[in-house]
C-alpha cells in the first residue's frame, strides 16, 4: 500500500499524517455535503424545529455573466422535469464548449462520442454517454464514472473523459434519476440504496458489451459520487478491478451532524413531505473552485441542482454515509483516493480515516497542496493535469498487473 502526498506540500500539514493507524481521528470544523448546520443554540425539550420554514418554490437562478437576456431566462426557468432540463442544455451546449478552460481549450481530438437515453428496471429513462479512445487504439480498459451531488455526468466531466480516453481507456457514465438528464424530480433522491442499485444495474450491462469483454474495469466517483461508489462496491465487491475516489463523501463530520433529536425530527418531516425544500443551499462555487476565472465558469453548468436540499435527499444522504462509515473495514478493492489538503466541502481528515480503515492491500491516498474540492475543474490548469496524469497512471499501472 502507498501514502503519497504533492511534492509541495507544506510541513505545518503534516499532522494529517502523525497518528498511528487505527487512532481516533479528529475532525477540524468544515462544510461537508448535504450541509446540515447544528443550531446555535440547544434544541428545547418541546423541539421546535417542525415550525421550520419549508420552502417549496424554486430559487432564483443568478445571472450568468456573457449570456444574453434570452439565454439567462432559458436558464432560470424551473428544471423540476427532466423535459425542461434537456432543453436547457440543448440551448447551451454551443456556448459551453467555447469556454476558456483547458478542459476544452486543451480537449484531445479524435475521441469518438455516444449519448443515448434508457429504460432501467424502474421505468426510468437513465442519460449515459462514452468517450471511446480513437479508431485503431489499443484499449486498454473500461471506467464508469459517478457525479456529485446536484451534478451532471455532461459539462466539466466532458473534458475530463476525453482526457482519460486519449489515454487507451473507455470511459462511461450515467446521470442519477433526478439530476441532470435523467427522469426524475430535479434534486430528489428518494432511496440511496435504489439510486445505488440504479448505478450497479446500468454500470453491469455496460461491462457485458462484447468490445470490453476480458478488459479490466474500473470505477470512479467524485464527491457524492464517491459515497454511490463506495455502496456499489460493498454490495459487490468483486465487481470492480480498482477504486478511484476523488473527494469522497464517505462520514459526515461530528460538528456538522444534527443531534440525535434533530435528526429524529428530520426523519419524521421527510417521511410528510420529502419533496419539499427545507436545507438551505449554501453556494459552494467559493468553496470547491479555487480558480476564481473557472469559479465563474461553473454558473454554466445549468442544469445543475443548486436550490435548497430537498428533505428526503438529505436524510437519505446522512444515513447513506452512516452506513459507509461502518462498513469501511469490507473496502477490499485496490483503492485510490484523491483529496485537495484545503478542501472545505469534503475534508481530506475523512480520505484518511477511508485510507486507514480500508481492508485494500493495495491503497493509494494523494493529497494535494492547497487544492480545494473541485480539484478535477476549479483548480490551477497545471494541478488539473497533475490529477489527471495520477489517475491515469493509476489506472495503467493496474492494467498491467492485470
Amino acid at each position: 500500500m502507498e501514502l503519497s502526498m504533492s511534492s509541495r506540500f507544506r510541513s505545518s500539514e503534516l499532522h494529517l499524517f502523525r497518528r498511528t493507524l487505527g487512532t481516533p481521528l479528529k475532525f477540524r470544523p468544515c462544510h461537508h455535503l448535504p450541509i446540515i448546520l447544528r443550531p446555535k443554540r440547544k434544541p428545547s425539550p418541546m423541539v421546535s424545529l417542525p415550525k421550520a420554514r419549508v420552502l417549496i418554490t424554486a430559487k432564483k437562478r443568478s445571472s450568468i455573466e456573457g449570456v444574453s437576456e434570452e439565454m439567462n431566462a432559458i436558464a432560470s426557468q424551473s428544471l423540476d422535469s427532466a423535459s425542461a432540463r434537456r432543453r436547457v442544455r440543448s440551448a447551451f451546449l454551443e456556448v459551453q464548449q467555447q469556454l476558456d478552460h483547458c478542459l476544452f481549450k486543451i480537449a484531445p481530438t479524435g475521441i469518438r462520442t455516444e449519448e443515448w437515453y434508457e429504460k432501467n428496471s424502474r421505468g426510468l429513462e437513465i442519460f449515459s454517454k462514452c468517450w471511446l479512445p480513437k479508431p485503431g487504439f489499443q484499449m486498454k480498459g473500461s471506467m464508469c464514472f459517478c457525479h456529485g451531488y446536484g451534478d451532471t455526468c455532461t459539462f466539466f466531466f466532458e473534458g475530463i473523459a476525453k482526457q482519460i480516453a486519449a489515454s487507451g481507456y473507455a470511459v462511461y457514465a450515467l446521470d442519477y434519476p433526478g439530476f441532470g438528464l435523467s427522469d426524475g424530480l430535479h434534486g430528489y433522491i428518494s432511496s440511496f440504496d435504489e439510486l445505488v442499485d440504479d448505478v450497479i444495474e446500468h454500470y453491469t450491462k455496460i461491462k457485458g458489451r462484447p468490445e470490453l469483454r476480458g478488459l479490466p474495469h474500473f470505477i470512479l466517483g467524485q464527491s457524492m459520487g464517491g459515497a454511490v461508489t463506495l455502496k456499489a462496491h460493498l454490495k459487490d465487491p468483486s465487481g470492480w478491478d480498482g477504486v478511484i475516489l476523488v473527494a469522497p463523501m464517505c462520514k459526515i463530520a461530528e460538528d456538522v451532524t444534527p443531534p440525535a433529536a434533530v435528526l429524529k425530527v428530520l426523519t419524521l418531516l421527510s417521511k410528510a413531505m420529502p419533496k419539499a425544500k427545507l436545507f438551505p443551499q449554501k453556494d459552494l462555487a467559493e468553496l470547491a473552485f479555487r480558480d476564481s476565472r473557472k469559479r465563474k465558469m461553473a454558473a454554466y453548468n445549468v442544469i445543475s441542482y443548486n436550490d435548497q436540499m430537498r428533505l428526503r435527499t438529505a436524510v437519505e444522504l446522512l444515513e447513506a454515509t452512516s452506513d459507509i462509515e461502518m462498513q469501511l473495514e469490507k473496502v477490499s478493492s485496490p483503492l485510490l483516493i484523491l483529496h485537495g489538503a484545503a478542501d472545505k466541502v469534503t475534508d481530506p481528515l475523512v480520505s484518511q480515516f477511508l485510507y486507514e480503515k480500508a481492508s485494500s492491500k493495495d491503497k493509494t491516498l494523494k493529497l494535494y497542496e492547497e487544492g480545494y474540492h473541485c480539484i478535477l475543474e476549479g483548480e490551477p490548469d497545471d494541478r488539473i493535469f497533475t490529477v489527471l496524469r495520477d489517475i491515469i497512471a493509476w489506472l495503467d499501472s493496474h492494467c498491467s498487473l492485470n
